[in-house]
């Protein structure tokens, strides 16, 4: 959760509800910063469109983030576009509305500072992939985007499309992998789906960094 309970009540009290369908774009990219969301319940994933067209998924975001708030507070059109992985339920808060309560319980200067990290924590993540194999790349893909599921075993919700979007690998290239990672008992793979059956094994898998799995 990106602020205390306290504020995340006031916040939800505030907005209203809205629910989204699997697939639904929450957030476009471009749009104004008219509101912000706070997620209650289901997943979403974060993608950056480059100016040439390729994509670039940013994150997977589960229940209890806010979505859409650097738009706000920096009052800049929106930098991503935010997609519904599961049914969404979220609370809606105006702009206006959020930057008063956000500078009243004093969390606004907190909220930015951790926008930072968080951007400069990916930019850190895509680096080190980068310079990684395949094989260690769509692992640790996999157990970083995995963050926001729950249950076990872990269903990811993203397709090998998406994967590679994340780590800037082909579609076949990811399948090629995922077909290692499936020959090791680690995941499952189905149509658009992605399950970690052996979610240690596949963490001990991608910190090690090592070659093709």
């Amino acid at each position: 959760m990106d602020v205390s309970g306290r504020v995340w009540e006031r916040l939800v009290s505030a907005g209203s509800e809205r629910r989204f369908g699997a697939g639904e774009v929450v957030l476009r990219q471009g749009d104004p910063p008219t509101h912000v969301l706070l997620l209650v319940s289901g997943r979403v994933k974060v993608s950056l469109t480059l100016p040439k067209g390729e994509v670039l998924l940013l994150a997977v975001r589960g229940p209890g983030e806010l979505l859409g708030e650097m738009a706000v507070l920096g009052e800049d059109d929106r930098s991503a576009t935010v997609v519904a992985v599961d049914a969404c339920v979220a609370r809606v808060v105006t702009a206006e509305r959020f930057r008063l309560l956000t500078q009243s319980a004093g969390v606004r200067d907190e909220l930015l500072r951790r926008a930072l990290r968080r951007i400069r924590e990916g930019e850190t993540w895509r680096a080190e992939t980068a310079a990684l194999p395949a094989g260690p790349r769509v692992a640790r893909a996999l157990v970083r985007l995995a963050v926001a599921a729950t249950g076990d075993p872990v269903d990811v919700g993203l397709g090998q499309t998406e994967i590679g979007q994340a780590v800037g690998l082909s579609r076949s290239v990811v399948a090629a992998e995922l077909a290692r990672l499936r020959e090791r008992g680690l995941v499952m793979t189905a149509r658009r789906r992605i399950v970690i059956v052996d979610l240690p094994g596949l963490r001990a898998l991608a910190e090690s960094g090592h070659g093709s799995v």
